[in-house]
């Protein structure tokens, strides 16, 4: 029987402090377009994959045509950011220690291509990092499992046998529909009410914070 286990992270929100960037340069790009959504709403919406987000924020029946302007000046608006992306506090030290005690690390993003590489760089962690599902490999973005079980697979791994770190209800349902053990961090700037509800087993502020108690974490549990 393996003994391989998989942990597997968001990273918007989760590794990189990015979350509010995304709101903001959301707003622009549908405000470009003509659509005026409250900043609030974009932000419960963010790690969701392009199309599934605009279609959250605008409804079915918007007119599709749009869909491929607002997802060019979203990234012509984020990508002002690309040099200076902050990765969250221990958010490198976090992946080594696991990796360090045998986890195999995967992320899960929404991200892909030029974002995901530069999302990497923000962490800094390449040398224990496996690999990572990115929204080109999957059919379905979060909430849908899909991505969660495209990360363990590259990392060779049964659910019962990973947990995944994220900081949205979207990553919180893929987890549990993936039957992966969900834990959440507060980083991302979504109520702790709100991930318990979408199947957090536990909350912490940030990855710091689960650094600090790894000893009593989840991951202790399955080692």
């Amino acid at each position: 029987m393996s003994t391989k286990r998989a942990a597997i992270f968001d990273v918007d929100g989760t590794l990189v402090d990015t979350n509010h960037l995304h709101v903001v340069t959301w707003w622009e790009a549908f405000r470009q377009g003509g659509h005026r959504v409250p900043m609030r709403e974009i932000h419960r919406a963010v790690g969701l994959g392009s199309g599934d987000l605009i279609e959250h924020l605008l409804g079915k029946d918007r007119d599709t045509g749009q869909d491929d302007q607002f997802v060019a000046a979203h990234h012509a608006l984020y990508a002002t950011y690309f040099d200076r992306l902050p990765a969250l506090d221990s958010a490198r030290e976090l992946l080594r220690a696991l990796a360090g005690r045998g986890w195999e690390i995967v992320l899960a993003t929404s991200a892909s291509g030029a974002e995901l590489a530069v999302l990497r760089g923000a962490i800094g962690a390449d040398d224990v990092i496996l690999g990572a599902a990115s929204a080109d490999d999957v059919d379905e973005g979060k909430p849908a499992p899909d991505p969660v079980a495209q990360a363990r697979e590259l990392a060779g791994v049964p659910s019962d046998r990973a947990v995944f770190v994220g900081d949205t209800v979207w990553d919180m349902k893929a987890a549990a529909e993936d039957g992966t053990t969900p834990v959440a961090v507060l980083s991302g700037g979504i109520p702790r009410a709100d991930l318990e509800e979408a199947g957090a087993r536990a909350v912490y502020r940030d990855v710091a914070d689960l650094l600090d108690r790894l000893d009593t974490s989840v991951f202790a549990d399955r080692e």
